[in-house]
């Protein structure tokens, strides 16, 4: 059978961007026969999922260290919203880092914003979401974040990125150009984003790698996402994502588990 999925990317309301620095849409319409690949992803994220059977689910899916390879997906569509630095505990009410590897639903968390949010999204269309969002995510949360705090951590997670124009800072000058130790940029991080700055810039390079990695050559691809040299590049690579660069993309990927909840990327 033909595989059927389909994904959009939607422009996130300049209302929300305080708190959200992504959406999409995914619908699978049939069962799908291609290997289901999850990367590493320094974000949290909440989903609207409705399955064919008609379960309404909410679920908060938090950081993933290392990507994982599963079974094509069945039917089913969603609305995912990629949580800014700095989002997932006024909303959730735990720190990111306590969500790392783990799929929850909504409502189980303590956040008091979050119960809410998973009572108001549960019975909406996916394509409802965004446009609900946009009247109540505001008024939840403009009074729960601490700005100062907020803004600090993402001068943090932008200097440490990788950027068309060059690769991340080190850690040690990204604390000294924000005047904060290492320690608490790092406290900033596992509350803020759930992994410490070195990985969060792992994550980040790997991810920026497989994106680009049809236009360049491997050494130019390590140079420009801050890698020491190919070998770097490569030894990250395999630690993260379980097979080097040429097996990923040739397709000789690990062995595949059952998808269980979450999406692609």
């Amino acid at each position: 059978m033909p595989n059927a999925i389909a994904e959009q990317a939607l422009t996130t309301p300049g209302i929300l961007r305080p708190w959200i620095s992504g959406m999409r849409t995914m619908s699978v319409t049939a069962p799908s026969e291609e290997p289901f690949v999850r990367l590493p992803a320094a974000v949290t994220k909440v989903v609207l999922r409705v399955d064919a059977d008609g379960r309404r689910d909410v679920l908060a899916v938090g950081p993933r260290v290392r990507a994982s390879y599963h079974e094509g997906k069945a039917r089913l569509s969603c609305v995912e919203l990629s949580l800014a630095p700095g989002t997932a505990r006024p909303l959730l009410g735990v720190p990111a880092t306590e969500l790392v590897g783990r799929v929850v639903p909504l409502q189980a968390l303590p956040g008091e914003a979050a119960d809410r949010l998973a009572a108001e999204l549960r019975w909406l269309d996916p394509q409802e979401a965004v446009p609900h969002l946009t009247e109540t995510l505001p008024a939840l949360l403009s009074a729960a974040v601490d700005p100062s705090r907020t803004a600090l951590l993402r001068a943090g997670v932008d200097a440490l990125s990788v950027h068309p124009d060059r690769g991340p800072a080190q850690v040690r000058d990204v604390a000294r150009e924000l005047a904060v130790s290492e320690r608490q940029l790092r406290n900033l991080f596992a509350e803020g984003v759930g992994v410490s700055p070195k990985h969060y810039t792992r994550i980040d390079r790997v991810r920026t790698v497989v994106t680009r990695a049809s236009s360049a050559p491997w050494s130019r691809l390590a140079a420009s996402t801050g890698y020491y040299d190919q070998s770097h590049m490569t030894s990250d690579f395999r630690a993260l994502m379980g097979v080097p660069p040429r097996s990923y993309f040739t397709g000789r990927l690990p062995a595949l588990s059952p998808c269980r909840a979450g999406l692609r990327r």
